[in-house]
């Protein structure tokens, strides 16, 4: 069952489709600040957001937000494992069954021609970490799926509301594009350096 969600995201079309499905399940959504102000809008309350939920304010310029052992411990340890899920109840984590994330726009920001400094704010640091660790806690774990795109929504949404859950052969697909997302991000940042002649 998914039970709590974590979701941060740049791109915030289509997230009624998505909230829509976690709303019948009445699933707990941590969420960044502009993420939650969103879903808020579309009238979900039980949200908290991420803030709230590790003790810790976001920095200036939103640099620091997800980057917390609350956050990367929920997605990447085990509850089920007694040793992780004793230290999981020790420190106050709650494991993630979904983590919803998409970037910053690096490649758009790019394709506007910006130099280093200015690009460089299109770079997303906690958005990758977490995709990363999601897709790899989907390895080793049957539940926690991520989510990388506002395209798979739809099709999330379907599995929760047939079957409450995400399915094995989709949760597996979802991890590789999550890692294949993460590939072509870091790509995009290589071939901007190398045409600036940083090779």
């Amino acid at each position: 069952m998914i039970r709590r969600a974590l979701i941060s995201v740049y791109d915030k079309g289509g997230l009624e489709i998505l909230i829509d499905a976690l709303r019948r399940l009445d699933v707990e959504i941590i969420a960044s600040s502009g993420t939650a102000k969103r879903i808020r809008e579309l009238g979900y309350d039980n949200i908290i957001e991420v803030s709230a939920y590790t003790g810790h304010p976001e920095s200036p310029g939103g640099l620091l937000k997800t980057l917390h052992p609350r956050i990367h411990g929920g997605i990447l340890l085990n509850p089920h494992d007694p040793e992780q899920g004793a230290y999981m109840e020790r420190y106050g984590i709650e494991a993630f069954n979904l983590v919803v994330v998409n970037l910053y726009p690096f490649e758009e920001a790019a394709s506007r021609g910006l130099g280093p400094r200015e690009a460089a704010e299109f770079i997303d640091i906690g958005g990758p970490a977490m995709i990363r660790a999601a897709a790899k806690a989907s390895l080793l774990r049957d539940d926690i799926t991520v989510v990388v795109d506002p395209s798979q929504y739809e099709a999330v949404a379907e599995a929760l509301d047939r079957y409450g859950h995400i399915p094995d052969d989709l949760r597996r697909r979802l991890a590789l594009e999550a890692f294949k997302r993460t590939a072509k991000y870091d790509e995009a940042i290589i071939r901007y350096l190398e045409a600036l002649g940083w090779g």
